[in-house]
Formats: structure tokens, sequence, C-alpha cells
């Protein structure tokens, strides 16, 4: 079985590069999931909006994850409580509105009836302050969440800034889910490989995104910042987007037997 995952949908252009370049990926990899995190979709680069939601959906995604911008965008609260296949980081506060993870029920192809359960889960350090621990939050999800025995496949958006953060994530959970794959930083790393438990891991997955930009900003509206350490108005970059992600390959038992990185489009891509 295969888990596709895109990363970090970046304004505009990662909406438009997804539906130009997804169903062509999904047709020569043939995943059982897709999975895209979605939470810098808006034309602003800040969450997501219903319409966004839908473009990503429409282009192919089974599951869209969040991250630390999952509320910025007015209507945010209606859509994920309306819809069990968008998720935000299970670690925010108890009480707020929506899920952290969903398991999907594979639909078509050799695999179908196979049950993934997804997990979306934010980082601490220098990130939102007021979130739980992500270490703790997936210790109790691993609980109702069961890889082998009520799911199939278990795969972990990891949305964090720093990499040792990430790192010991992808060791604490090993064993334990099928992947754990990192979100936030928009620069797809070159470490993905198979933990000695079995799960397959990366840093970060990369953008959906124009990589001839600051992360998705224009170099322009950045500058101003580091050259007088004053703020200025970020822009989102409106150039051509590369779809950047990691395709992975599990075996009967729910663990890892493969990780390669996805690059499509733009300048990036192959």
């Amino acid at each position: 079985m295969k888990i596709l995952f895109l990363g970090d949908v970046a304004s505009t252009p990662g909406r438009e590069a997804l539906a130009k370049h997804l169903p062509t990926l999904k047709a020569q990899h043939s995943p059982a999931i897709t999975i895209v995190n979605g939470e810098n979709a808006a034309a602003n680069g800040r969450g997501l909006t219903a319409a966004d939601a839908q473009a990503i959906f429409t282009a192919g995604a089974d599951i869209i994850t969040l991250g630390d911008h999952t509320f910025d965008q007015k209507g945010t609260e209606e859509l994920l409580a309306a819809n069990p296949r968008l998720i935000r980081p299970a670690n925010y506060p108890a009480g707020t509105i929506g899920r952290g993870a969903t398991t999907f029920t594979v639909q078509h192809g050799p695999h179908a009836g196979k049950k993934v359960t997804v997990i979306n889960l934010m980082g601490r350090v220098f990130m939102r302050p007021l979130v739980d621990c992500p270490f703790r939050t997936a210790d109790a999800l691993l609980k109702e969440h069961v890889l082998g025995q009520t799911a199939d496949a278990i795969f972990v958006d990891f949305h964090a800034e720093v990499t040792a953060e990430k790192t010991i994530f992808g060791h604490y959970l090993d064993g334990r889910v099928s992947a754990v794959v990192g979100t936030h930083t928009h620069c797809p790393t070159n470490d993905y490989h198979i933990r000695p438990g079995g799960s397959a891991y990366q840093t970060d997955a990369g953008m959906c995104g124009n990589y001839a930009s600051s992360l998705g900003v224009t170099y322009e509206s950045v500058l101003p910042t580091f050259l007088t350490g004053t703020p200025s108005r970020f822009e989102q970059s409106r150039g051509e987007a590369t779809l950047c992600g990691t395709l992975i390959t599990l075996g009967e038992n729910g663990l890892a037997t493969a990780i390669e990185p996805i690059k499509t489009g733009g300048i990036l891509g192959a």
C-alpha cells in the first residue's frame, strides 16, 4: 500500500499546481490515500477558506492537514466541524473545535477496505506556546489508534519549526506508526529514510509553491525586513509552483518498506 503526502500548499500557485499535477501523480503512483497539508493555501498564505479546501479535495486529496495558521481565515471553525476529512493539530488545547485525527477507509483498488489513520500534530519550539505536548498527545492517540489492530496504517504530519524537535519526535514514534513526515519549514529535506523500528521519516516534505521566492513570499517584500530590521508587508509569490512531497510504501504489517521524495513542476520538478 502506498501513501502520497504533499507538503504545505502555498497560496494560489500551490493550489494551481495541485490541480495541474496531482491527477498525473496519482495515476503514476496509484496511492491508496493522498494527504495534503493545506494550512497556507489561502491567497494570503495563511490558513484556508472553504473554497481553498474544496479546490484541494477536487484536485485529488483524500485528507487535508493543517498547522499553526489553522484559524487564520474566517469560517474555519465551521469547516472543521462539518468535514471529518479536514483535520487540525491534535494538541490544540481541549475544547478547540475540530479533530486532530481521522481514519480513512480506502475506497478503490487492491487495498479497498483498508483503514488509514491520519494524525496531525504541532511542535512547540518557536511555535504557538499554548499547544499541549505533542509527545504526550501522540501517546494518548496511539492508545486509541493502534497499528495492526484498529488501523492498517498510521500517518503523522508533524507541523514544527525545529529540526531537533522533529527528529526526536520521529524517534519517539518509531515502530508505532507507519510514517512521520514534517511540514511547516517549506524546504524539502534530503533525510528521508526508514527508522530502525520500521517507520518512514522525513524532516520536511517541502512546500507546494513557487521556489523562486522566500518560502512562497516574494523576495522584494521580505528583503526590507532583513536590511532594516523593521516589519514589511509580505506578498505571496505568483510564479509557477513545484509540488513537493513524499511517497511511502508499506508492507502488510503497516510499517514502511520504502520512502522517496516527490517533486514535479516549477523550478525543482523533474
